[in-house]
């Protein structure tokens, strides 16, 4: 087993999915200080800032300033929803290393307030970049690509619409265990919040062929922090550690010679799993990022859960419920499929992976020992970063 350098030690998540009249800065520093409470640390024992610039640019002086830290590192990698897993990967390296003792992670995002487009408007052009010249001029939305996956694994490897919509039945049925997942549903105008079946998912609208409107995630407000502490300030913590085992990154575009339906996650997910010195079948709770159901078959195959081709099978049944033993439980808190996604959903992996590790989710699953979040950034299909975080208790 890895060798336990750096831990979790405090979280919080915003439970407002639709805010009224706060700003992100506002949610990131509620978020912040709750989630350093919860450690029992303050904003003075801070020392390492780690964000992803959702509120704006120079986010490596600005965050800090509005927090009141003066930290001795900053990292401000910004790979779309991933960022969170690269952030708390790095931060563990960081506190190993002596560099850093209390690392602090904040989002804060008002997406669904400012009735901001997440998925189905066209990019529009900007600067000369890699897509500009074989995908920006054609109007390709961010959800045509994740169906242009979806489209090619069903033509690969026989996988059905039905196989997709059970991973939105099973992150329904953990999220009406979970009150703020039921309220958020609610404040977003979605009109069953109750349990759904494949049936549903299948007579939603279709959005883009195969991709129903229930294979897609929400759009909400939100945000969240994570606390990080070497192992001697864990020791003196309010809550029990939830150690970082095992990390691994990796970045995907789009070439001649590569298959659509296999993600960075192949190459983020082995040396994580080598590091933390377990294998996927070790685990128990699996945080995988889930802007649609085709991400999560894909990465759950990606990552070893399932070989390649066979992640349809693999999800049929409810089998990764948290009362179902045998597999890993997906994405307890309701996911982004049905409790929260404010644009980049990476931290909240982090925090409903840590709750299950201190006993305390919605959906526990009992004798959690092991867990993995899996963000993925940018887009599933053409260039995305992957990043796969191990995490354990004592």
């Amino acid at each position: 087993m890895a060798a336990r350098a750096a831990a979790i030690v405090g979280i919080h998540e915003l439970a407002s999915r639709r805010v009224d009249g706060m700003s992100k800065w506002q949610i990131k520093a509620e978020c912040a200080a709750r989630a350093l409470a919860d450690a029992g640390l303050t904003f003075a024992d801070v020392d390492a800032v780690y964000d992803a610039g959702e509120t704006g640019p120079m986010a490596g002086i600005a965050v800090p300033e509005y927090l009141g830290i003066s930290p001795r590192l900053v990292d401000t990698t910004g790979v779309g929803g991933s960022s969170y897993e690269f952030h708390a990967a790095h931060a563990a390296r960081d506190i190993a290393a002596g560099r850093a003792r209390v690392a602090l992670l904040t989002y804060g995002s008002t997406a669904k307030s400012e009735s901001r487009a997440i998925g189905t408007g066209a990019r529009p052009p900007g600067d000369p970049a890699p897509a500009s010249n074989m995908e920006t001029p054609y109007g390709l939305p961010l959800i045509g690509n994740y169906a242009l996956v979806a489209q090619r694994h069903m033509h690969e490897y026989g996988t059905t619409p039905e196989q997709l919509a059970e991973v939105a039945v099973t992150t329904r049925a953990h999220a009406v265990r979970n009150p703020e997942a039921v309220a958020g549903l609610a404040a977003l105008g979605i009109r069953n919040s109750g349990e759904i079946t494949v049936e549903d998912v299948l007579g939603s609208r279709m959005v883009a062929d195969p991709l129903h409107l229930l294979d897609c995630c929400l759009v909400s407000d939100g945000g969240g922090a994570v606390v990080i502490a070497a192992a001697d300030v864990a020791a003196d913590c309010r809550t029990s550690p939830v150690w970082i085992l095992g990390s691994g990154e990796a970045v995907g575009y789009p070439g001649n010679t590569r298959d659509i339906t296999t993600s960075a996650a192949a190459r983020s997910g082995p040396p994580a799993f080598a590091e933390a010195g377990i294998r996927p079948e070790d685990v128990d709770i699996a945080m995988i990022y889930d802007s649609f159901t085709i991400t999560v078959l894909t990465l759950l195959e990606d990552l070893g859960f399932a070989k390649k081709g066979e992640g349809g099978p693999y999800v049929e049944g409810g089998r990764l419920r948290f009362d179902r033993p045998g597999a890993p439980a997906l994405n307890t808190d309701g996911g982004g499929l049905s409790s929260n996604h404010p644009g980049m959903r990476g931290i909240f992996l982090l925090t409903e992976a840590a709750r299950q590790l201190r006993g305390e989710s919605t959906s526990q699953v009992d004798g959690a020992r092991t867990a993995v979040a899996h963000g993925n950034g940018g887009l599933l299909g053409t260039r995305h970063a992957a990043a796969t975080v191990v995490l354990g208790r004592d």
